[in-house]
């Protein structure tokens, strides 16, 4: 059975109901899933788990959240090369930036992307709903 980690950082609350549902979505493939919050995940984590979903919003100039969740993530750089790794978050403006800059990173520290990042505008609707599903059945499957 795959083991997963949803690790995600929320301040409103929208990025916290999408990793809910990648939670879901990976639990309906079939894996087994733990869902952390930023401030709960430590980097030697990543190598009990077979793929890992981070989740943070858009914060500030197109950035991840800086006292919580880009700390826990720098942690974890050293251990994407080689894993399954899904991005998601929610943003309030803007077009989505800071998800191209964070999935070029994650592709240059050799993570394998399971697909192109998820986002929302604020709370996530139907098609986020789906996207967001989608992204925890991916992170099985890839």
């Amino acid at each position: 059975m795959n083991k997963i980690a949803v690790v995600y950082w929320s301040g409103t609350g929208n990025t916290g109901t999408m990793a809910r549902m990648v939670e879901t979505g990976a639990k309906n493939a079939g894996a087994e899933v733990s869902i952390f919050q930023a401030s709960e995940f430590q980097a030697d984590q990543m190598d009990d788990y077979d793929a890992v979903a981070f989740g943070c919003p858009a914060m500030g100039s197109e950035q991840l959240e800086e006292s919580e969740f880009q700390p826990m993530f720098d942690a974890c750089k050293s251990k994407l090369a080689g894993k399954r790794v899904g991005l998601f978050g929610s943003y309030s403006w803007a077009e989505g930036e800071w998800m191209r800059i964070w999935q070029e990173e994650c592709q240059s520290l050799g993570a394998d992307l399971v697909d192109d990042g998820v986002i929302c505008l604020e709370a996530p609707d139907a098609e986020g709903e789906k996207a967001c599903l989608a992204l925890g059945e991916a992170l099985v499957k890839s």
